[in-house]
């Protein structure tokens, strides 16, 4: 007989608490991955049970300010009612379709809204299940395209650790395991242009990038560079992959970060906050002339569930609640604020914080080592507010809140912060 499942909405006590975390591990060692179950006793984790807003609740009744938003998959925040309802009501009538015979209108209706908030003159969309499923999709639409086999990516960038993405990010960490990748990958230094020119040619078919390199450690490029990376894939006719899955959405302080150099790619990617963190959903979006082999050949690529009707649903709502709450807006002025407060604070403590720096509400403290910044999560996380470093740079703190944050939150998160780099000063002498 199988056992009875705990109701984790109901208050338990404390007892109750640590043994349904002491259960959850043992399943995580048995049935998960015992390596992550070490690391979760390390860390002294918890259960999460309750998400609303910018806050996580765990089993133990404990409220956690949130700003780290899944990597930038909660820029509404945490189940917005408007998505929730989106996604019961399309539940209502049709969850999943894999009857290609017939017509989807949720996905129809989104790729139309994304053809409409995209620049320039990206047109058609493939819509999928994750960010590196869309970057999977643009490496095979940019070499079908342009018939070249040469992609080229920058280092610290990451796209994703499926085999083509992980081919084009660019950390040895998650790479090495699994040499060889995928042939005709080059990968040169971020935000330099002459690197690229160094290597780009005439059997490059595209080249993929951050707008802004966000698990590298939130690294925004020299002004102009996007703007000289578009005129150079034009002058060798390699396509422009850029990939939006963490930037775009409003993160940025516009809808998409390439849109603050007036610059449109051949191909965008999208993921993460596209789904309104109530649905998985990833999408890539073409120009037509790059999109012309797909249209010609459309069962080249596909995915059973790719398009399914709860995804888009939760999508549509989203991209309607950005609109309609100018998300963008406020994150660009929110962010503005809090650069200015984590400056100041860097300027208090020289040494011990080595930079600030960022666009909109995608924001990056670098510690003078991995294990301060460390030492900040953990002190950040026991008064209630959750950070995270970067994967590919571990001295940088993410922060990453919901557009919906408030000041005040901001205010409260920066007092924590301020608090705990101060107490390690203190103890450091």
């Amino acid at each position: 007989m199988k056992e009875e499942l705990i109701d984790l909405s109901k208050a338990v006590t404390e007892a109750e608490a640590e043994h349904i975390i002491e259960e959850t591990l043992e399943k995580y060692d048995k049935y998960v991955n015992p390596g992550f179950a070490r690391l979760m006793r390390f860390l002294g984790t918890t259960v999460e049970v309750k998400t609303e807003g910018p806050y996580m609740y765990d089993i133990k009744g404990h409220k956690y300010l949130d700003f780290l938003s899944g990597h930038g998959v909660y820029n509404l925040g945490y189940c917005h009612p408007k998505v929730v309802k989106a996604v019961e009501d399309q539940l209502k009538m049709i969850a999943q379709t894999s009857v290609r015979t017939v017509m989807n209108k949720p996905m129809a209706d989104l790729c139309e809204r994304l053809a409409k908030i995209t620049p320039g003159d990206l047109t058609y969309s493939f819509i999928g299940n994750s960010g590196t499923e869309a970057v999977e999709g643009a490496l095979k639409l940019a070499r079908i395209a342009s018939g070249k086999p040469q992609i080229i990516a920058a280092d610290n960038g990451f796209h994703g650790k499926s085999l083509g993405a992980l081919s084009a990010t660019g950390r040895p960490l998650y790479r090495d395991p699994f040499k060889p990748l995928l042939p005709e990958f080059d990968h040169v230094r971020f935000g330099d242009i002459d690197a690229l020119k160094a290597v780009i040619g005439e059997t490059t078919a595209a080249v993929i990038l951050e707008p802004i390199q966000g698990e590298g450690g939130v690294i925004v490029p020299p002004k102009g560079y996007l703007s000289d990376v578009r005129q150079l894939c034009d002058d060798t006719g390699a396509l422009l992959i850029l990939d939006e899955v963490q930037t775009g959405m409003g993160r940025t302080g516009t809808m998409f970060a390439c849109e603050q150099e007036d610059v449109t790619p051949d191909i965008m990617t999208l993921a993460k906050a596209l789904g309104g963190g109530v649905m998985p959903i990833g999408a890539f979006i073409a120009t037509p002339k790059a999109f012309a082999p797909f249209a010609e050949h459309p069962l080249l690529h596909t995915s059973t569930f790719g398009g399914n009707p709860l995804a888009c649903a939760a999508a549509n709502a989203t991209i309607d609640i950005i609109i309609e709450e100018d998300l963008p807006r406020q994150a660009a002025e929110k962010g503005e604020y809090f650069l200015e407060k984590l400056k100041r604070m860097q300027d208090d403590f020289p040494g011990v914080i080595t930079d600030v720096r960022g666009k909109g509400l995608l924001i990056g403290v670098e510690f003078a080592d991995e294990g301060l910044a460390g030492s900040m999560i953990f002190e950040l996380e026991n008064e209630g507010v959750l950070v995270l470093y970067m994967l590919n740079n571990p001295k940088v703190i993410r922060i990453e809140p919901p557009l919906i944050i408030t000041y005040e939150q901001i205010d409260f998160m920066i007092g924590v912060l301020y608090d705990a780099v101060d107490k390690y000063k203190t103890l450091m002498g």
